[in-house]
């Protein structure tokens, strides 16, 4: 049986965990973050103000996927909610218990901080990911995110 276990991201494993980050990025064929953006990842993930929490799925003490959780809050709860903003597992390693296991670490962080939801979005084109998450009983639910971007934050209208 295959050793998998969860590491909370450290300065010793941070350029595991980025290598894993450009590894997303192609995967959702989007841009890799670049030299500049990786020193605000390590700052806000490692510093004593932290940003974000991040957590390496590793296999054999090999880093194969990471999960980035943030907290939110729900005003109807009244109670935070636990954001899973990234949830990634490299592709030659899936179908291994990698994933399973780094969900049900989610899910058990959540039970432990009394979080009134986990909540993560999926692109509507990952196919794998939906059927993970329907299978581990989550719901789709019936609103769409928006955003804006830094460049649309930066041309939006000032308030006079």
């Amino acid at each position: 049986m295959e050793d998998i276990r969860i590491k909370r991201l450290n300065e010793e494993n941070f350029d595991s965990f980025f290598l894993l980050i450009k590894s997303l990025a192609e995967y959702e064929k989007l841009a890799a973050p670049d030299a500049n953006a990786k020193t605000r990842l390590k700052r806000d993930g490692l510093s004593g103000n932290q940003r974000y929490s991040a957590y390496l799925g590793m296999l054999e003490k090999k880093p194969v996927g990471y999960m980035i959780l943030f907290d939110t809050y729900s005003s109807f709860l009244a109670l935070p909610t636990l954001y899973l903003e990234d949830f990634f597992v490299l592709e030659e390693f899936r179908g291994k218990g990698i994933g399973q296991k780094m969900f049900d670490f989610c899910v058990s962080l959540a039970r432990q901080g009394e979080y009134g939801r986990l909540e993560w979005c999926v692109l509507d084109w990952n196919k794998p990911m939906i059927g993970f998450s329907q299978k581990n009983g989550a719901q789709k639910l019936p609103w769409n995110h928006f955003a804006l971007n830094k460049e649309q934050i930066k041309r939006y209208k000032e308030l006079e």
